[in-house]
């Protein structure tokens, strides 16, 4: 029994260390509800997007994502790296604390892309249909059917979100 206690109690600690990084942001996909965030417009009403406009977000999406590709993909790598550090025998806490920062780092580039992509969308608006976003988020009208973030059972299922149905703030990933 004692064995037992020492194996679970060891496999607990391990899960603690071997989350995935994505997992402290609150992330996962689920069924929820889009927001307007520049991402997902679909879910405003009376907003009445133009084809050209409707062709330019899709083209600054686009070039959005193509942008922050190798991001991701540095940001996946480093978070491996990150949670190996934690599982050797002995793990450097100077490593690790440099590991983290370097998430950080990239993570807070994500974020600033994010940032530009959303003013670009804005900017594409009218003056109207940027008074019209406004007012619904203020509002909290502007809630639609769209990707989201929703706890539920899948590769993130727990205490963090994870794949899965359930309400939850849409965005990009």
């Amino acid at each position: 029994m004692k064995k037992l206690m020492i194996a679970m109690t060891a496999l607990l600690f391990l899960t603690a260390f071997v989350m995935p990084a994505d997992a402290y942001r609150g992330g996962g996909r689920g069924h929820g509800y889009g927001f307007c965030n520049g991402n997902d417009l679909s879910g405003v009403q009376g907003l009445n997007l133009t084809a050209e406009q409707k062709t330019k977000i899709g083209d600054l999406r686009t070039a959005h994502l193509k942008d922050i590709k190798p991001l991701q993909d540095k940001l996946h790598s480093k978070a491996g790296d990150l949670r190996l550090l934690w599982l050797e025998k002995n793990p450097d806490e100077g490593k690790i604390r440099a590991a983290e920062k370097e998430v950080r780092t990239l993570r807070d580039q994500l974020d600033d892309k994010k940032s530009d992509y959303r003013w670009a969308v804005y900017k594409s608006l009218t003056p109207e249909q940027q008074e019209l976003l406004k007012r619904n988020r203020t509002t909290g009208r502007c809630f639609g059917p769209g990707p989201g973030a929703g706890k539920g059972m899948g590769p993130g299922a727990g205490p963090r979100m994870g794949a899965g149905m359930g309400p939850g703030m849409g965005g990009m990933r």
